[in-house]
């Protein structure tokens, strides 16, 4: 059945100013049929985009069972951390003079040998980069729930050095990083490095054929207390005024994500629908550049960009 308003043959919906299609059940689409209410009508224009839509890019990994999905939106926007510096925090209200940031819950810790290294990484911090050095209770708990965290101190992350903190507000890992000269993804757990960045692996059939998503972090990633923060960055314009697109910014955290041969197979990839955008033409599907550059399908590999509602 065609979208409502529309006549019955109406099967396609087309955007016309972001160079996509998609089937016409899309309900947050607001549809316009080009000939109203035509009965032989089977094409839909989509006068606006839904403002969620992201742009999704890609391509499956010749050395693995294994298809690569990247959030092309966000990683080529100018999102930047802006902890300290206009982070409303991530509680019920606003509390930028908390300086926070996200790390008002403790982390949680995605395994054991995450937790083995948090622990070892906090043995290294000294006091003067470390406010809460010397804990007696340890850095690790076990919630109601099962779930390993960092413990809380005065309700925020025992990691996190409050303002008036002779090294400064922040992520003591991070602080300490800086200090020695290292990516502080070396020291940090594993969540807090990523984030605002997620990586899900989904098994997709019987054969094992794995599908891996890079995307952004986005409030509901957080369980249902995502749904009561006042205030989540990859929401919020206020974040997006970095120098860097995302996938530059974040380069090392991405290579460790997926690897540096499929890192690089994406930034051409982008590059190439940068150019492609250039001249106001959207990425076709690899069947169509194949035949256009008279490549083999092992050349290109299989890439699709395409723009899904909702994120």
């Amino acid at each position: 059945m065609g979208a409502p308003g529309l006549g019955p043959s109406c099967t396609r919906v087309r955007a016309v100013e972001s160079g996509f299609e998609r089937p016409a059940a899309a309900p947050r689409a607001r549809l316009m049929c080009a000939v109203a209410r035509c009965a032989r009508c089977n094409v839909a224009v989509v006068t606006r985009a839904p403002t969620d839509t992201h742009e999704w890019l890609s391509f499956d990994d010749e050395d693995e069972e294994r298809t690569w999905v990247f959030d092309v939106t966000f990683l080529t926007s100018n999102w930047t951390c802006i902890f300290g510096n206009g982070c409303q925090g991530v509680l019920t209200g606003p509390t930028p003079e908390l300086v926070q940031g996200c790390c008002s819950y403790g982390a949680h810790l995605v395994d054991q040998k995450d937790a083995r290294r948090v622990e070892r990484a906090a043995k290294t911090l000294t006091p003067e980069e470390w406010q809460f050095h010397g804990a007696k209770k340890g850095v690790i708990r076990t919630n109601k729930h099962g779930e390993t965290l960092t413990r809380l101190v005065d309700d925020a992350c025992i990691f996190l050095n409050r303002p008036g903190f002779p090294a400064g507000a922040g992520c003591a890992f991070h602080i300490a990083a800086i200090k020695r000269g290292v990516n502080p993804m070396t020291l940090k757990p594993e969540v807090c490095w990523q984030l605002p960045l997620r990586r899900e692996d989904h098994v997709d059939d019987d054969e094992g054929h794995v599908t891996s998503v890079i995307r952004q972090w986005d409030r509901r990633h957080w369980g249902k207390g995502g749904r009561e923060f006042h205030w989540w960055c990859t929401e919020a314009p206020d974040a997006f005024v970095g120098k860097k697109p995302v996938y530059r910014e974040m380069e090392a955290e991405l290579k460790n994500m997926v690897g540096e041969r499929v890192y690089d197979r994406f930034v051409a990839l982008v590059r190439e629908r940068e150019r492609l955008r250039a001249t106001a033409v959207a990425l076709p599907h690899p069947a169509v550049r194949r035949r256009r550059k008279g490549t083999t399908a092992g050349a290109e590999g299989a890439v699709e960009s395409g723009a899904l509602a909702g994120g």
